[in-house]
């Protein structure tokens, strides 16, 4: 016979303390439970047995079809693998009853995922799913999933135009800015490199580098708060040296037909973007600064995407440095858009990243989409996974805490895509801390969901989120 104490000891992990089906087994829990959960591995538990378990610790019992669905079978059509839940047992398939303490471990630990994965709370997916058929949560559950057979039958979208990596630092909106829509010979570029060469031959001219011109008297005097756009965009240029007018222009003219080639290119891009928004898999989110970070960006999404996990997916995402629109309130619509319209955001954080970005994450966040931060050293890792505020927010439309999934490694990024679109996702419970449970993805340990052990701000978030939300409704139907 297992002891109470061994019991608790066991159970330690699945106390979350809300008075649910997570407060079930403690302390004051009815001598006749564990009399009966200490017998457990010599006599089989039924759904009955269970139920009546549950009603004398003041909990409702669940349905046949919870039952069968939590404790013996393995759902093909679940979000995720829950063979992979731990204590996992293949003989315990198929049985008619619970038959140890560790069965019975596996199938609450199946409930807990996925209460913290779509109900932010133990107590509030247990009702919600414990008087179900078997079919309604086979239903219910394949619904969340993604639909990868038909991810993998669509084939490959229209190629896209392609933007050599050292230009496409081109396509940026400061490029934009300094050689004009047009790159005609009136753009700001080239009529700031004209005034500071003729500055520079009044002074006594000779041979000079163009970055030293961008860097000069005339540009510090009247283009102060314009030089860090004008060196990114003459970037190219910055190191040949010029003697003439006529070496000037010829110089200008290279690199302006590049960046003229390469904006029309990034148009084309984004149409195409816009023909397969509705197919659209994933958005890339970054930060470009200078040159070298759209080479980089451009190296990452080929190396993360060419991956032969994903391979055959022929996943459609949109890539940071290959499209441009007419005007910045343009492209802010676009990129909304496209983080709506993605089913998982990767956010690529950069040595400086913006409010539009941040933004990004924030909005991917609160629609519970999946959202996977790439590091580029463990020390960010580190400062995303327990300081950034992006790295818990809420899904607006449950109430669910949701949080970022965090990694340092690029491969980590390719595998965690292919676990999400082929339902392969694993999970880890853990209690921080008394009755504070996280959820956390496996591969990176990244905290994804949560359930907080303070009782007043639980009951207060729930009740009134809840009740909020049916108002809505309610004003909704009335009109």
């Amino acid at each position: 016979m297992i002891q109470q104490a061994d019991i608790l000891r066991e159970f330690k992990l699945f106390f979350g303390g809300t008075g649910g089906i997570d407060s079930w087994l403690r302390a004051d829990t009815s001598q006749d439970v564990f009399e009966r959960l200490g017998a457990l591995d010599k006599i089989p538990l039924s759904r009955v047995q269970l139920t009546q378990l549950l009603v004398l610790s003041h909990e409702a019992g669940p349905s046949d079809g919870f039952f069968e669905y939590y404790w013996l079978s393995t759902p093909p059509d679940h979000p995720y693998d829950v063979t992979t839940i731990p204590g996992y047992e293949p003989n315990w398939i198929g049985l008619p009853t619970i038959k140890s303490l560790q069965h019975l471990k596996w199938g609450l630990y199946r409930l807990y995922v996925d209460a913290l994965l779509y109900f932010g709370s133990i107590r509030s997916a247990y009702r919600a799913l414990r008087e179900h058929s078997l079919d309604r949560l086979t239903a219910f559950f394949r619904w969340k999933r993604f639909d990868t057979q038909l991810i993998r039958a669509r084939g490959p979208a229209l190629d896209l135009a392609p933007i050599a990596k050292d230009n496409r630092y081109l396509i940026s909106e400061m490029a934009c800015k300094s050689y004009g829509a047009t790159a005609d010979n009136a753009s700001e570029l080239k009529k700031v490199l004209l005034a500071a060469f003729k500055e520079h031959k009044q002074a006594g001219g000779g041979k000079v580098k163009i970055g030293d011109l961008l860097d000069g008297t005339h540009v510090r005097d009247f283009f102060a708060d314009q030089k860090d756009q004008l060196l990114f965009s003459a970037d190219e240029l910055l190191t040949e040296d010029v003697e003439t007018t006529e070496q000037l222009d010829a110089k200008y003219a290279r690199i302006a037909d590049s960046f003229t080639k390469a904006r029309e290119a990034a148009l084309k891009n984004t149409r195409y973007y816009l023909s397969m928004v509705g197919d659209l898999d994933v958005y890339v989110a970054t930060s470009m600064r200078d040159r070298a970070d759209f080479r980089g960006m451009a190296d990452s999404c080929d190396r993360i995407f060419s991956d032969p996990l994903l391979k055959g997916m022929h996943l459609r995402y949109f890539d940071p440095t290959l499209s441009a629109a007419e005007c910045h309130e343009d492209k802010g619509l676009l990129e909304c858009l496209m983080v709506k319209c993605a089913k998982v955001l990767v956010f690529c954080a950069g040595k400086k990243d913006s409010y539009g970005k941040d933004a990004e994450a924030a909005m991917a966040l609160s629609q519970g989409k999946p959202v996977i931060f790439l590091c580029d050293e463990e020390r960010r890792s580190r400062f995303y996974k327990e300081v950034h505020p992006l790295s818990r927010l809420i899904d607006f439309s449950t109430g669910v805490a949701v949080g970022a999934i965090v990694t340092s490694e690029l491969s980590d990024v390719a595998k965690l895509l292919y676990r999400i679109f082929e339902n392969k996702m694993e999970y880890e419970l853990e209690q921080a801390k008394p009755g504070y449970l996280h959820l956390k993805e496996k591969l990176t340990q990244s905290v994804i969901r949560l359930q907080t052990n303070d009782a007043l701000l639980r009951e207060t978030f729930w009740n009134y989120y809840h009740n909020r939300r049916i108002t809505q409704l309610d004003g909704q139907i009335g009109t």
